[in-house]
This record gives structure tokens, C-alpha cells and sequence, in this order.
């Protein structure tokens, strides 16, 4: 493995770990707010790792979008709108915040996100080692 490999996948993997942590943790509102935090840096670290994977693979992508639907047409990922609605949530709480909106983004990371980005660290780990 790469050394770029190896610092990409395990930065992604301890950024992923300490989501799902806060994810099943998290009781009030200080806790949830932290578990927004953590998803927007594992998401991150999750595209550009993925990034690193598709030019391996002799794709040049710029952007978040651009890499998830790359990786989605390469079938490395399985459903593309929960990754895409991950995006619009990252992007949400990068620059607005609202009470609802954000206890809404928490329910879908708890009940979707990370078992989506779960998925793709697997198909990463395996496509960078």
C-alpha cells in the first residue's frame, strides 16, 4: 500500500469510527450537534479518499459530486441519491444552522449515513490496499 494510500484510508477509518460512536451516543442536543461535526469532516475525508481510489483507476475528479458519481457508475457505490442527499447535508450544515434542520440531518445520519459510509469504507480499504 501507498503511503498516501495508508494515511488516506486509516484517517478515513478513525474519522468513520468516531461517528458511528457519537451517531449511537449522543443524547442532547451539545452531544448531536458534535455528531454533525464529526459527519461533515468523515465526509470529508470520505471523498477524498475516494478520490484517491478513481485516479488509481485512471479517473480525475475535482469535486465531492463528481467523485461519488464516478463511483457510482464504477459500481463501487450502491445507491447514489443517499450519497448525493449526504452531499446536500454536508453542505447544509457547512453553512446554515437550524435547529430543525439539524435534528433532521442527525435522524438520517443515525438511520443511513453510517451504514452508507460503512459500505464504501469497506470498498475503499479493499480498492487502496
Amino acid at each position: 500500500m501507498q503511503k498516501e494510500h495508508k494515511y488516506a484510508i486509516t484517517k478515513f477509518e478513525n474519522a468513520f469510527l468516531r461517528l458511528k460512536e457519537a451517531a449511537e451516543a449522543a443524547q442532547d442536543e451539545l452531544e448531536k450537534d458534535g455528531t454533525i461535526q464529526r459527519f461533515e469532516f468523515t465526509f470529508e475525508l470520505m471523498w477524498k479518499t475516494l478520490r484517491i481510489a478513481l485516479q488509481d483507476s485512471g479517473i480525475n475528479v475535482k469535486t465531492p459530486k463528481e467523485s461519488l458519481q464516478e463511483a457510482f457508475r464504477l459500481g463501487w457505490l450502491k445507491n447514489e441519491e443517499i450519497f448525493l442527499n449526504m452531499l446536500e447535508d454536508r453542505n447544509k450544515t457547512s453553512h446554515i444552522y437550524d435547529k430543525n434542520t439539524a435534528d433532521e440531518i442527525f435522524e438520517r445520519i443515525c438511520k443511513s449515513y453510517v451504514s452508507a459510509i460503512g459500505e464504501i469504507f469497506d470498498v475503499l480499504k479493499r480498492k487502496l490496499s
